[in-house]
């Protein structure tokens, strides 16, 4: 299976999905840290991947997204965003809203 064929199955076998540096409980970088407690905070669970743990992952993923940076969150196989928006959706009540919705559809 090539990185994109990966990068796919990773998406769409996860209703939450966390691309990010390190992981939700040792995260790498402050931008990981931030995302990955505003979506604890959401009391479902979600999937991660540690892209410092596969480079191949970790170049490929940005062209796949067309999103330059990491994290990057996936909710139903939809590129929510980064850091910045995925904090700005927790402000908003919105973040919950959508992992609680993509946790029940996948139940």
């Amino acid at each position: 299976m090539d990185v994109q064929e990966r990068i796919r199955e990773h998406i769409a076998s996860q209703p939450v999905v966390i691309f990010m540096k390190g992981s939700p409980d040792t995260p790498m970088c402050g931008f990981s840290a931030r995302t990955a407690e505003a979506l604890k905070s959401c009391g479902r669970a979600f999937a991660w991947v540690d892209v410092l743990s596969d480079p191949e992952i970790r170049s490929e993923l940005p062209k796949y997204a067309d999103w330059p940076t990491f994290p990057q969150i996936y909710i139903n196989g939809e590129l929510v965003g980064g850091c910045d928006i995925t904090m700005q959706l927790h402000e908003q009540g919105e973040l919950e809203k959508m992992v609680q919705q993509a946790a029940d559809t996948a139940a």
